[in-house]
């Protein structure tokens, strides 16, 4: 595995474990940005590690499209792509309602949280680990 790879993986889990640990205390927006960044991390990993090109995008949907056209495929909906992408902005900055059809909470971080899950376990099965 490329150094550049393991580097990416280190700080998706470095979100993923975090977002654990925001939820846990009840603080649903922080959380959410960290498991919208491990996502977004874990498929930015693939890109490096099979030498796709390379994006600068903060969109899920845009991620696993590039890698489901290199035959790279996630276990992932359109609808959780949706839902993650929802995330970034909002979580990050008070633009509104965080999310466009309800507020952070229990279980949209918990959702939120199984779908991270399911993309960390696709990414590593990818790379064979």
């Amino acid at each position: 595995m490329k150094d550049e790879t393991k580097t990416w993986l280190q700080y998706a889990d470095e979100n993923f474990e975090s977002a654990k640990v925001l939820l846990d205390g009840g603080l649903f927006n922080p959380c959410l940005q960290n498991i919208q960044q491990a996502v977004e991390k874990f498929l930015k990993a693939l890109l490096v590690e099979f030498s796709l090109k390379f994006m600068k995008t903060h969109s899920v949907n845009a991620l696993i499209a590039a890698l489901n056209n290199s035959g790279k495929n996630i276990d992932i909906s359109v609808e959780e792509c949706d839902l993650l992408d929802s995330i970034y902005l909002p979580s990050k900055y008070p633009l509104g309602g965080l999310l466009p059809d309800f507020e952070p909470d229990l279980n949209v971080c918990e959702q939120c949280m199984a779908i991270a899950e399911k993309v960390r376990n696709s990414v590593v099965s990818l790379l064979q680990l």
